[in-house]
């Protein structure tokens, strides 16, 4: 049970975080997605983020500054087996799951809902 809430906590601080960035510093949307990937990517390298995942689970793991740790992960974990082009092949191995959904889905909502412009 304190896993839950400590999952609750975590991803609910990194919401206000997000919020926060809109609100006080009048980010945009994409503006405010950017800072948290980046953020989650500069902990991912210095081997923080896996330890928030750890303790907060998916508090920590689905937002989306676990995709930037993910980027970093899966670039690292290529750069040690194959060099230096692991880290361009790496990024997508681990993430190209959720891009690849991300289009599909996408193109399903315009499909389905004619955006305008």
């Amino acid at each position: 049970m304190e896993k839950f809430i400590w999952a609750f906590i975590i991803g609910g601080l990194i919401c206000v975080i997000g919020q926060i960035l809109m609100d006080k510093f009048k980010l945009t949307p994409a503006h405010t997605m950017c800072t948290l990937v980046v953020t989650g990517s500069i902990l991912g390298g210095f081997g923080l983020y896996d330890k928030l995942i750890e303790f907060a689970g998916a508090g920590a793991s689905v937002p989306i500054s676990s995709f930037g740790n993910q980027l970093v992960k899966g670039a690292l974990q290529e750069a040690q087996q194959t060099g230096i082009i692991g880290v361009l092949t790496g990024i997508f191995e681990i993430t190209s799951a959720g891009i690849s959904a991300a289009i599909i889905f996408g193109f399903l909502s315009a499909l389905i809902f004619r955006p305008k412009g």
